[in-house]
């Protein structure tokens, strides 16, 4: 084969890729239209926001999976990412990023980036975000992997998510991906009058529910029920 067979026959090969990516994702977008029908009387909602759709559209989700899952990197279930921990389904993104209420210049805190999905997501539509992940070695990982995609508004930092990234306070949003038995008093601390917090609260290896929690201008919280999930466990000390 001549050198100019082989290269139209790689651009064919990845026009080819390219589209399957592009039909899964789709796909993908589809069965969370589905989630939200489903849940709609739990969740309050008839649809997702836009910008959040368009943005878990944009987010190449087959890169934050391992290279073994990736033929399951758009079905709409958890996958396993290594040590313990796993990448929330598609659809549990989109409702808990739907329902911080971004805005542009919003910064944001994330407690357990994992392999730095959800975090992408947030980069997508806010301002800032920083991420505190617990596993030494997935907070690299994801650091590494969101710069390369090429997230200069992304901050991570190994440590204890109990205690949020004070230094960096207040957030207008945040977003706890593991379940904690109660919020974190710290975290509610670090939220902006005005702002959200999201989070599963409950038992691991239980039925937990997904609270939306409100701090009013006042300073003033409320908290609602929002779905019942099952998360990993959020956990306290540091690890490699």
């Amino acid at each position: 084969m001549s050198h100019a067979a082989e290269g139209r026959l790689a651009t064919e090969e990845a026009a080819g890729k390219d589209d399957a990516l592009r039909a899964e994702r789709e796909a993908m977008l589809r069965d969370i239209a589905d989630e939200v029908a489903w849940t709609r009387q739990e969740i309050g909602k008839e649809a997702l926001d836009a910008r959040v759709m368009a943005a878990l559209g944009r987010v190449p989700r087959e890169l934050f999976v391992p290279a073994t899952e990736r033929r399951f990197a758009f079905a709409d279930g958890p996958l396993p990412i290594g040590h313990g921990q796993t990448i929330s389904q598609p659809f549990i993104v989109a409702l808990m990023t739907d329902l911080l209420a971004l805005q542009p210049d919003d910064k944001i805190l994330e407690i357990g980036t994992g392999s730095g999905y959800q975090t992408a997501v947030l980069a997508e539509l806010a301002h800032a975000v920083y991420s505190v992940e617990i596993i030494a070695a997935l907070a690299e990982q994801a650091r590494a992997r969101l710069a390369r995609l090429g997230y200069a508004n992304v901050f991570i930092r190994h440590g204890d998510g109990h205690q949020g990234w004070a230094e960096h306070a207040p957030f207008d949003g945040i977003i706890v991906t593991a379940a904690a038995p109660r919020i974190p008093p710290a975290l509610l601390d670090q939220l902006k009058p005005g702002g959200r917090l999201v989070i599963p609260v409950g038992s691991p290896g239980e039925i937990q529910q997904l609270k939306l929690v409100r701090k009013d201008p006042d300073g003033t919280l409320s908290e609602r029920n929002v779905l019942r999930v099952v998360f990993v466990p959020m956990t306290s000390h540091p690890r490699q």
